[in-house]
């Protein structure tokens, strides 16, 4: 009985280690996961052709009332900082049943970059394990992920922005 306040103390001790060696810019960086999806065209793509880019991966989906205020935001920030070496790739959530739509709204959202379906959501659960949308991974030209954007809140894209700008190199 005795022994448990001690490797109580000890799991804390672990935890709160842990914890402070994921924070700032002393942790290593995580290779993002490479992926092989079809976009809209049935043209496969690979997160690693795109390697000495900066990537923002999207993942959205058709009913995802949040996403659809997001994207535009994004389809500007890809117009503008593309040339640059910014790319976005739209990730659908949507599953089977639903992918059906995602050719339509990206249309009528006026998207330019590709967009990707997951259909069996394998991409979104590496990722995103608690499938939170719309969702955004910012991996740098190494290929690490750099951020996480959780949510979508108006004034959000500033921030996405910014950190996209940082790792573009400020002109």
């Amino acid at each position: 009985m005795n022994s448990f306040p001690s490797a109580l103390r000890r799991a804390v001790g672990l935890l709160a280690g842990l914890a402070l060696a994921s924070v700032g810019p002393a942790h290593a960086a995580k290779a993002a996961p490479d992926f092989s999806l079809r976009d809209l065209n049935n043209t496969p793509q690979t997160l690693s052709q795109y390697k000495g880019k900066v990537v923002l991966v999207n993942f959205w989906a058709t009913w995802c009332g949040p996403c659809k205020i997001e994207m535009p935001h994004l389809q500007a920030m890809y117009q503008e900082l593309g040339a640059r070496g910014l790319v976005v790739l739209g990730i659908s959530a949507d599953d089977a049943r639903s992918a059906s739509a995602v050719k339509p709204v990206s249309m009528s959202l006026g998207l330019k970059y590709p967009v990707l379906v997951d259909k069996d959501s394998a991409v979104v659960s590496q990722y995103n394990p608690s499938k939170t949308l719309p969702y955004n991974v910012l991996v740098d030209r190494a290929g690490d992920i750099s951020s996480v954007y959780s949510g979508y809140n108006t004034g959000d894209e500033v921030k996405v922005k910014d950190a996209v700008l940082a790792l573009l190199g400020q002109p």
